[in-house]
């Protein structure tokens, strides 16, 4: 589970900031870590000295956290809350403001949640990777849902990390942690990429839901005001994180927000150059664009012509 908090209340509006697994460990009361970047936190050792309710807090560190029997509910702060089912994962990248409320406690919590900090991998080929893990960017409520066998994966990987930071570091500590830690954020993709298959129907309505806002976005001319729907407004409009809806949409179609975006313009873009006298420039801005040569741009990479040479072609 993501972690909680200290042993005494905190006033509900206030954000804990921790930048190091060290005040990470001194916030929760366990003692001092047995590495300095990274940590598996066994909740059920420290959640039954947790007063907290209500709490918000900011780490300066990943998180990769497995949910069972956890009595608390998790918000991205500004987003909607989650209450956790069993075998949940969430992940969650430094920064980020998270908030817990207190649920009632039910039997002994069994999951754990893995910290690190991002200059562990500062010099790995882990580190260069990090993008392509964009789940660090979803929202709680986009969590990932394993089954008993992928857990047991899960679990093994955590069990090899703990077992390593249990042993006296060495010359080849780093490396071994690092390549479990990248052997674990691999599986996740993996399973990501089952649920995103076995959720296709739901993946279909947002797909589908997805163009009906940006046809809406036209419809209603916000382009005049807002400019050009960026993929942060339209995952936000839908209650998605941004990355979520990218990595939805691209499972589903093959084609990112950004593209799904650029691709609806330009087929206005081309009604607009066939059925009206308007400039080049006239329509970029009616579409949204600040500047018609980033519309020339887009335009000229989507159908290898300029706008005036495919009005011409069909002219």
């Amino acid at each position: 589970m993501l972690l909680h908090g200290h042993p005494k209340l905190y006033a509900m509006k206030e954000i804990i900031k921790l930048e190091t697994i060290a005040e990470t460990h001194q916030f929760l009361g366990i003692g001092n870590p047995k590495h300095p970047l990274i940590s598996v936190l066994r909740i059920g050792e420290v959640l039954r000295q947790l007063e907290v309710d209500n709490v918000k807090y900011s780490l300066g560190l990943f998180q990769v956290s497995l949910k069972d029997n956890c009595p608390y509910t998790l918000v991205n702060y500004g987003r909607n809350s989650y209450d956790y089912q069993e075998g949940t994962m969430v992940f969650s990248a430094p920064n980020q403001v998270l908030e817990f409320k207190k649920a009632e406690a039910i039997e002994k919590d069994k999951g754990w949640t893995l910290v690190f900090h991002p200059d562990l991998l500062r010099k790995s080929e882990l580190g260069k990777k990090m993008e392509k893990f964009s789940f660090f960017s979803y929202s709680s409520h986009e969590a990932l849902h394993i089954s008993d066998d992928e857990r047991e994966t899960i679990s093994d990987i955590i069990q090899k990390i703990e077992k390593e930071l249990s042993n006296n570091i060495d010359a080849h500590s780093q490396t071994l942690i690092i390549s479990n830690l990248e052997l674990l954020l691999n599986y996740c993709v993996r399973f990501y990429d089952r649920q995103f298959f076995t959720r296709t129907n739901l993946n279909q309505d947002i797909a589908s839901e997805f163009e009906q806002f940006i046809q809406a976005y036209y419809r209603e001319n916000k382009q005049l005001e807002l400019g050009i729907p960026s993929v942060q407004y339209c995952g936000e409009s839908m209650n998605l994180s941004p990355k979520y809806l990218s990595d939805l949409l691209r499972k589903e179609t093959g084609k990112s927000t950004q593209d799904h975006i650029h691709k609806y313009i330009i087929e206005k873009a081309k009604n607009r150059l066939l059925n009206s006298k308007e400039s080049a420039s006239e329509i970029a801005y009616s579409l949204g664009f600040e500047y018609p040569q980033y519309f020339s741009k887009i335009f000229k990479k989507k159908t290898t012509m300029s706008p005036s040479e495919f009005r011409n072609s069909l002219n």
